[in-house]
């Protein structure tokens, strides 16, 4: 898809020698960001280098494939890598399972681009997930943010990256059937009960309201430069 030659050049995503580890939960979004990086690994003469890592949560039951993911990786030369990891339940009420996952998730990433070289992590977000998280951050905590394109770590040298940013969702969808690519079996106890749940029937009334929304708002943080942060 074009959108992820635009996110790349416009956000400057990608540079030569970099080395990227992908964060492949086996979903669609993770899947096409494999597909659309190996392709341009590929036709770029190695111009950088990709890795992938699934991160297998014990506590929370995805029943993901993993010699199918292995599979997915080796069309493109790509390595792959599995970590098993878990969480123990925390009394306070703010850091809910939803949270405590993903946090244990992304710190086993952080963990593992370090230790394989990787200067850059790749994450599946499209633009219906930057634009929902905006929502989200206005509608409970009040300010005008956003997970940005591309962010820069402080305590140590490495940078996420979202290339699916122009990417919307439909598009991914589709792109999905056409590769035929297989679901990941989710049993999480917790699917349909957080806010990103219902910001998803939020923004549902918005593209009805105006289905130009998506770009307004898009603009908007472009301009407050909530995309980027260095």
């Amino acid at each position: 898809m074009r959108q992820i030659g635009d996110a790349c050049k416009d956000f400057d995503l990608i540079e030569r020698d970099d080395r990227i580890l992908i964060g492949l939960s086996g979903g669609k979004d993770s899947l096409a960001l494999l597909d659309f990086l190996g392709e341009r690994m590929k036709h770029s003469n190695q111009y950088f280098k990709v890795e992938a890592l699934h991160v297998r949560m014990n506590n929370i039951h995805y029943a993901s494939d993993a010699s199918y993911l292995q599979a997915q990786a080796d069309r493109w030369g790509i390595p792959f890598h599995l970590v098993e990891t878990g969480f123990e339940p925390d009394r306070n009420p703010k850091r809910t399972p939803c949270f405590l996952c993903s946090w244990n998730r992304r710190k086993v990433l952080f963990s593992q681009a370090q230790a394989l070289g990787c200067n850059k992590i790749a994450l599946g977000h499209h633009q219906d997930d930057i634009l929902r998280t905006a929502l989200m951050n206005m509608t409970f905590n009040g300010s005008f943010s956003t997970m940005p394109v591309r962010i820069s770590m402080h305590k140590f040298k490495m940078t996420i990256i979202r290339p699916l940013a122009y990417c919307q969702e439909a598009d991914l969808k589709e792109w999905a059937k056409l590769q035929a690519y297989q679901p990941v079996d989710k049993v999480c106890p917790f699917d349909g009960t957080s806010n990103r749940t219902s910001i998803q029937q939020v923004t549902n009334e918005l593209q009805k309201l105006n289905p130009d929304y998506r770009y307004h708002l898009w603009h908007a943080l472009l301009k407050a430069g909530a995309l980027t942060e260095e």
